[in-house]
């Protein structure tokens, strides 16, 4: 499959930020731990809370957070307990061992860990000073805060936030515990607590006793039960009623978490752009909303977005402002399905035809080139399947982006690997932009660019991870494309080392 949820996307902006630079050259403390390879494992082994940035010194997006990671460390540095915040330079060779141990494939990763290392997470809060600060207190406390006054349900839930809240006869059993698991392990992602007082929460049936888990929102009906305490089904609870019925894609910040949600959702997604300021927007978003409640618990998502405001979603599915307003459709096997310059009236039925198998899938793809004759050869979606899949060679595939700088840096590498095989017409080296052509399929995940695929002759394909140096390319293709006729050896697939280049792949 090609992006997935929020990584294809890449929706959360990072914060802008200006530093000064004093006049006097002063020493001043710094509040996040280094670390190495000479220090990194004996660090978290001591630590039963500690935050780890893998970064990368030329990487911009770290650039831009160090100052507000520095300043999130001196606040946290007075907390009761003091919570440590420590980086590690992962595109250090000597370092590079770590970014292998935690799957780091971008900069900058913040991963969370507790119990000296035996638990990780994902950092998925804030990138400035205050968001940064707050996120990580509450994650080092309980997954889940008991609710024992109407002042605190207050403070917890609040007006906008998404809190899941257990109600209790007994903080104990088999009901608490499913609770408190699933608490742990959604914890980055959503706000739990529990009380045994349904009196002290400010909205929905005041009398019941529980056990039940009470999800507030600040959209569609505020607070929702439910009394399944199945792990698969509670999970399913707090994942599907965390998503407003139609999430609205727009300038607003406070609506962007759950656009990260929607987008991170397995179940198909079905995605509205029109121009907010413009005479037929109300009719469309109304008829929209809608029929987004006559499918409700059918596994669709539903989403509205503003035109001017969801230019990079546009630019994604290949679509032009000429075919606002529209509908399109992603299931979850990527493939795509298109309404442009829909109308108010047209999209029940629209929706129905596609519910039907009656609408033709979209895809986007650039015109095939007129010629090809370049050492890396260029594949469009409409080409993938023939010189990839169809034409018996050993294909060494780059998905990029053009504007990715790895990208650029690896090209006049990929054209010298090229030319090395230009004798060996059983080896095509070919390159297809990603960010311009539908990847269909599950053959391929790319996350980030460039993402490097070989598939032998045979029909073997593995992810390339190797140093991205000519003989490196070289001897990976060498060793696993299959052996020539009359050669009695077997080549056999092997994963290349994976080296610090590997795990930095560019931010989508």
């Amino acid at each position: 499959m090609a992006f997935k949820g929020v990584a294809w996307f890449s929706i959360l902006l990072l914060s802008l930020f200006a530093s000064s630079i004093r006049s006097e050259q002063t020493e001043t403390k710094e509040f996040v731990l280094t670390l190495d390879h000479t220090n990194f494992t004996e660090t978290i082994n001591k630590h039963e809370f500690i935050v780890v940035e893998f970064y990368a010194p030329w990487c911009g997006h770290c650039q831009k957070l160090a100052p507000e990671y520095e300043k999130a460390a001196s606040v946290l540095s007075s907390h009761v307990p003091a919570i440590v915040l420590a980086k590690i330079d992962a595109s250090e060779e000597a370092n590079k061992e770590f970014a292998n141990e935690y799957k780091i494939q971008g900069f900058p990763t913040l991963k969370i860990l507790r119990n000296g290392g035996k638990s990780i997470q994902d950092y998925n809060g804030p990138r400035d000073a205050e968001g940064i600060a707050s996120y990580v207190k509450k994650q080092s406390g309980p997954a889940s805060a008991e609710i024992k006054s109407a002042a605190a349900a207050a403070e917890v839930v609040g007006d906008k936030n998404v809190v899941a809240v257990g109600v209790f006869p007994k903080l104990s059993g088999e009901e608490f515990d499913s609770f408190m698991a699933l608490a742990e392990k959604l914890r980055a992602d959503y706000d739990f607590a529990h009380t045994l007082d349904a009196k002290l929460l400010p909205r929905g049936d005041s009398s019941v006793a529980g056990p039940l888990v009470r999800l507030f929102k600040p959209f569609d009906e505020l607070s929702v039960d439910s009394k399944d305490f199945n792990g698969e089904a509670l999970e399913k609870f707090v994942k599907e009623s965390s998503i407003p019925l139609v999430t609205v894609f727009d300038s607003d910040p406070s609506n962007h978490p759950y656009v990260s949600k929607f987008f991170d959702s397995s179940a198909t997604k079905a995605m509205m752009f029109v121009n907010f300021t413009g005479e037929a927007a109300d009719s469309l978003k109304s008829k929209f909303r809608e029929v987004a409640t006559s499918y409700k618990g059918q596994d669709l998502t539903f989403l509205v977005g503003d035109s001017e405001s969801g230019q990079g979603a546009l630019q994604y599915f290949g679509l032009e402002e000429s075919q606002v307003p529209l509908v399109i459709i992603q299931t979850p096997d990527n493939k795509k399905y298109l309404k442009a310059n829909v109308e108010a009236e047209q999209i029940e039925s629209w929706m129905k035809d596609f519910k039907a198998g009656k609408v033709a899938a979209h895809k986007k793809s650039q015109p095939i080139p007129a010629e090809n004759n370049e050492p890396v050869k260029v594949v469009v979606a409409e080409t993938l399947d023939d010189i990839v899949f169809k034409s018996g060679k050993n294909v060494l595939i780059e998905f990029y982006a053009p504007w990715c700088g790895h990208c650029q840096k690896l090209a006049p590498i990929l054209d010298e690997v090229a030319l090395s095989f230009q004798n060996d017409p059983s080896v095509i080296i070919a390159k297809l932009d990603a960010t311009a052509n539908d990847i269909e399929g599950d053959t391929f995940d790319v996350k980030g660019f460039p993402t490097i695929y070989f598939r032998s002759a045979s029909g073997n394909v593995v992810a390339y991870e190797g140093s991205r140096t000519k003989e490196d390319f070289i001897s990976f293709i060498e060793k696993n494309k299959p052996a020539s006729h009359g050669d009695e050896s077997t080549t056999k697939v092997e994963e290349p080392k994976k080296t610090e280049e590997s795990a930095a792949k560019d931010e989508l």
